[in-house]
């Protein structure tokens, strides 16, 4: 069975930085496009950023500049580096992934932006 976990959020003062992991595991033959994505509590869930197997990323509007994803396949491993966080980075941050030709999400972690 294949997971993902997400890793490394927390509490983080504005203007500050964070990096987010995601790690597969499990029976993986093929990773295709990876993504993140957050939902803050009475929002949608939005996508943050996403990057496909050969290395073309995309970001939102609100988080270019300041966050970078990358993945290492080796590792089978998402991350998101966060840069220069406000308050309105203030979700759950989830990760999203083609395995195996198969959908799947991770159990999310909380990031916190605040004073």
């Amino acid at each position: 069975q294949v997971q993902l976990v997400e890793s490394g959020g927390g509490l983080v003062q504005p203007g500050g930085s964070l990096r987010l992991s995601c790690a597969a595991s499990g029976s993986i033959f093929s990773i295709d496009a990876m993504a993140w994505y957050r939902q803050a509590p009475g929002k949608q869930r939005e996508l943050v950023a996403a990057i496909s197997r050969s290395g073309i990323t995309n970001y939102a509007d609100s988080v270019e500049g300041r966050f970078n994803i990358s993945r290492d396949d080796a590792k089978k491993t998402l991350y998101l580096q966060m840069n220069s966080v406000k308050p309105g980075d203030t979700a759950h941050y989830y990760c999203e992934a083609a395995i195996n030709w198969r959908d799947y999400w991770g159990q999310g972690t909380q990031v916190t932006v605040s004073s």
